[in-house]
């Protein structure tokens, strides 16, 4: 799936969309375009960083009309504000949402055709097990929102051939939670799992254990699914 293929990773510059870029490239990726807001430079030849605001649609659009040879899309940049919905500063709840879940899905609007146009493709979004529970403001939310997203774009791109796969991951070691001390996953391994499941195919992967017993609880009481930091 992965091999000879051109990927657009957004937020590649660190974290998880780092880890990501060098996976891809290990498993033969042609050409990787890494984005970030800011100009960065990665001295690999086969990697092309661009400057990308995911929540300016001129932005986005400017980006897709540059890159018309992508066939795997990685929409991994995110932000993570887990405010009070309650009492959070509104601005950053609409902060939160317009580059978690309006952000992806300008990249997708943007790409469908070109991916179309190329044979169909893929598209990865990255949720987070956040996204099944309450208690994390406006970054779970924002997490909610974009799992649905997924959900439904899988279904209005499956006649173009494009596959949609969807990220859950618990707690992944890079510097966006830093602060928090719990258990983490190396941001490696979880870009070991997503490509094992790209190449097999799947329509979603559940990166780590945390999310994988979370999502067994779906199906019961609902005030089972919250995340309390420090319990």
């Amino acid at each position: 799936m992965i091999e000879g293929k051109v990927v657009l990773v957004t937020g590649g510059r660190r974290g998880l969309g780092a880890a990501i870029v060098d996976e891809v490239l290990a498993r033969g990726a042609r050409k990787v375009y890494s984005t970030a807001r800011e100009p960065f430079e990665d001295p690999r030849e086969n990697v092309v960083t661009k400057q990308l605001e995911v929540t300016s649609e001129a932005s986005v659009s400017a980006l897709a009309h540059d890159l018309s040879d992508v066939e795997i899309v990685v929409n991994n940049a995110g932000v993570l504000h887990p405010d009070s919905l309650l009492t959070g500063d509104f601005d950053g709840i609409d902060a939160t949402f317009q580059t978690n879940v309006f952000g992806p899905l300008r990249i997708v609007r943007a790409f469908a055709p070109i991916l179309k146009a190329n044979g169909g493709g893929a598209i990865v979004n990255i949720h987070s097990v956040l996204s099944w529970l309450g208690g994390s403001g406006a970054y779970g939310a924002s997490k909610a929102a974009i799992w649905s997203v997924t959900n439904s774009l899988r279904l209005e791109l499956e006649p173009q051939n494009t596959h949609v796969l969807g990220v859950h991951a618990g707690f992944i070691d890079t510097d966006m939670v830093s602060v928090l001390d719990v258990p983490k996953t190396p941001p490696r391994v979880i870009a070991e799992r997503i490509m094992d499941a790209l190449d097999k195919g799947d329509n979603e992967v559940l990166t780590d254990d945390l999310t994988t017993q979370i999502k067994s609880l779906l199906s019961g009481p609902v005030e089972n699914l919250a995340y309390r930091p420090g319990h």
